[in-house]
């Protein structure tokens, strides 16, 4: 972790808060020996918020797509039930 001085991180807090975001977190020290940490605070939101994609299908389209995934081999009749077309 980087150390700077009081004084130092006055002049230089842009590259201070680069380097917290780099490293995680910096460390600030007075004259008087009292030190202060600084780390990014954690975003907001889900990292699942995601911009949505138009794949040009309907919501209808999307919701028959899923109830196909999820049928069974006893959704269906059996195989010599089946009719040959």
């Amino acid at each position: 972790m980087r150390v700077y001085t009081y004084s130092e991180a006055r002049r230089k807090l842009a590259s201070l808060l680069d380097r917290a975001v780099e490293e995680g977190e910096v460390k600030i020290k007075r004259r008087d020996g009292q030190s202060f940490v600084i780390r990014p605070e954690p975003k907001e939101g889900s990292p699942l918020d995601v911009e949505g994609v138009d794949l040009g299908i309907t919501t209808d389209e999307i919701l028959d797509f899923i109830q196909e995934g999820r049928r069974t081999e006893y959704d269906f009749p059996p195989s010599h039930e089946r009719s040959e077309d």
